[in-house]
């Protein structure tokens, strides 16, 4: 199909696109602490830009030290941080992208060390999320951030950047004072729909004022925020003419806050591409100007009809961007085959900056974030023997072949993936068996063989002579000494998830990780009863992070059982028998019993490579099981390093 409505140009303002397709701000964590840009970023944004999007948003650009969400926010509260954020634009320009600047107050949502003094507010009331103090701000000090709005704003206008985008969504301050959930005031600034308005109105006034009538300016907002107190999609409808009427080109439309139950922000693959284009529809039929449409989009497909039939006017790719730079290249060509799709899994993005504080990256490019360091081909080619065609596997393979190396990946399954086999099974995850069908035929248009239904042995490795082993052999499924864990209605979730098993009657679940709770889920679906166990007093998936959210929803809403503190004792021919709070207790309805307590490495071959002198490095679930992520992240690590 052609893409005409989504590669047509488009002008904001001045501004003139060559397409409508958009990255938008996504923190990163590369900039300096003292809010400078750095090498790491260039080369990031760079390589994003040479993929060909119109635009790109830089991520949150702090306006005021007290506004940073996090320690390595960029900022441009200082003349200082202007050479590099002029750099930034430089790098962008050179590879044929426009660059707009995120205007960023984190507002309640940040912690004192990482704005170097209380979180200041609307009003003195905690963010849900970060449970911090807050100190409500006085109309002199809202005076000074409007000021610093402007001030930011001017100096990205002298940097060269191509417009400034104002951060109104995702209950940051601008957003917090929109709202009646977090603006409980009783002076101008609240009170009423208009005085919660006034804020975000000063500060595109402001923005104005500054940066002259012909410098586009941007606004983020959330279209409702889907938290109780919170507004919803009227109030945006009234409002964006007035945004529109203090100086907004474009309007951004996003969706939630950082409390939204599920995270909708940043959604997950739990939820449906494009879910939120109609609220930017809604927004676009009384904005006026140019409308940004956003919410889990990463096929150049729906956004082009997206365009088509009026939802919005130019698209955001938020992850794709990250997961691979070339998609709309990719797309224009009509490589859809080639696109290594966004899966939406937010492992290496959000999660990794919002709860392990570490730098953004992406579960299946570990490319990302790594493109200021750059890598020559292998001096020396090997021959590589890859053992196991998983997510660790397969990603070795396209590391050590991208290094010029002879690779070859055996697996003894006659069906690649690993791991992976069974977890594309459970409702929502097809993207999984997705990836291994985009990482195998990556393989064999590279030359590389695919060995499936072959186990290596020594005798195979002696013949062989392989002048590198990598192991990515995967796990195997723990199995815990309990009396009658060998019964015939026993069986492991793995085997469940492949339609190994006969699914019959009532089952009962041992073990409410991941695997569990998944294997629930798939469960559930198909109409079984489930009852799930877990020895642990606090369940392991919990709400904050979006995948988990929606699965215990789905859980919760279909009825399903969770016994908390449950310490399974035995299982008898008609019946499971287990302990909680010191009272045993028997579960006698349960036609199947199923496993899910964990794995064990499978790395034999290890000694064996060992004894025959050939070098053999060890990644994935074969080393220790873990998430996705580390699985691919180690065998790319290891098939450059070769």
């Amino acid at each position: 199909m052609d893409l005409n409505s989504l590669l047509s140009p488009i002008s904001i303002n001045s501004m003139e696109l060559k397409n409508r397709a958009v990255m938008p701000a996504m923190g990163t964590g590369y900039g300096a602490l003292d809010g400078t840009v750095t090498d790491r970023l260039i080369a990031y944004l760079q390589r994003r830009a040479r993929g060909g999007v119109g635009l790109i948003i830089t991520e949150v650009c702090a306006v005021d030290p007290r506004g940073k969400g996090f320690p390595s926010e960029i900022g441009a509260w200082s003349d200082d941080q202007v050479p590099g954020l002029s750099q930034l634009a430089n790098a962008v320009h050179e590879a044929g992208s426009k660059l707009a600047m995120q205007l960023h107050h984190a507002g309640r949502e940040t912690f004192e060390a990482f704005a170097g003094a209380t979180p200041e507010a609307p009003s003195a009331i905690p963010s849900p999320t970060m449970m911090q103090p807050c100190e409500e701000m006085t109309q002199e000090r809202i005076a000074q951030v409007v000021a610093a709005y402007a001030s930011a704003a001017g100096r990205g206008r002298d940097a060269g950047l191509d417009a400034v985008e104002v951060h109104g969504a995702h209950g940051y301050l601008v957003g917090q004072f929109l709202s009646p959930f977090s603006n409980q005031r009783d002076d101008e600034y609240g009170g009423s729909d208009e005085n919660r308005a006034l804020f975000a109105i000063q500060v595109l006034e402001a923005v104005r004022r500054e940066v002259g009538p012909d410098f586009p300016v941007l606004i983020r907002v959330s279209a409702e925020e889907l938290v109780r107190g919170g507004y919803d999609l009227s109030f945006i409808e009234r409002l964006a003419p007035l945004l529109v009427a203090s100086g907004a080109d474009a309007i951004h439309a996003s969706v939630g806050v950082a409390s939204t139950p599920g995270n909708l922000t940043i959604a997950s693959m739990d939820t449906e591409p494009g879910f939120n284009l109609p609220r930017a529809r809604a927004i676009k039929q009384v904005a006026g100007v140019p409308v940004i449409g956003v919410g889990r989009i990463t096929d150049p497909r729906l956004a082009d009809e997206a365009i088509s039939r009026g939802d919005a006017d130019l698209i955001s790719f938020g992850r794709q961007c990250l997961t691979d730079p070339d998609f709309l290249t990719k797309a224009e060509h009509g490589d859809f085959d080639d696109i290594r799709w966004c899966l939406s899994c937010n492992q290496g993005c959000i999660e990794r900056l919002s709860f392990e504080l570490k730098p953004i990256t992406c579960t299946i490019n570990p490319e990302c974030g790594s493109e200021y360091k750059g890598e020559p081909p292998s001096s020396e080619p090997r021959k590589v023997w890859v053992v196991g065609a998983g997510p660790a596997g397969l990603s070795a393979g396209m590391a050590g072949r991208a290094k010029g190396h002879a690779v070859e990946v055996f697996d003894k399954e006659s069906e690649p993936g690993g791991q992976l086999r069974s977890a594309s099974k459970p409702p929502h995850k097809q993207v999984l068996a997705d990836w291994t069908t985009w990482a195998v035929r990556q393989l064999e248009n590279s030359g590389v063989e695919v060995h499936l239904g072959r186990e290596v042995t020594k005798q195979m490795l002696e013949e062989g002579k392989p002048d590198v082993l990598v192991l990515a052999s995967g796990a195997l499924p723990a199995v815990p000494p309990i009396p009658g864990i060998q019964g015939d209605n026993v069986f492991d979730a793995r085997d469940v998830l492949l339609g190994k098993v006969q699914i019959n009657g009532k089952a009962v679940i041992l073990g409410a990780g991941y695997v569990g709770m998944e294997t629930a889920d798939f469960l559930i679906a198909q109409g079984v009863d489930v009852t799930v166990l877990e020895k642990e007093e606090v369940p392991p998936l919990g709400n904050m992070k979006a995948h988990e959210y929606w699965l215990n929803r789905r859980f919760k809403k279909a009825g399903g059982k969770l016994v908390l503190g449950a310490t399974v004792l035995r299982l008898e021919p008609d019946a499971l028998v287990f302990e909680k709070d010191g009272q045993e207790q028997r579960l006698v309805d349960a036609a199947m019993v199923i496993t899910a307590l964990g794995a064990s490495p499978q790395n034999a071959l290890f000694e064996i490579a060992e004894e025959i002198g050939i070098p053999c490095q060890v990644v994935g679930d074969a080393q220790a099981p873990r998430r996705l992520l580390e699985a691919v992240h180690e065998g790319d690590a290891v098939g450059r390093a070769i």
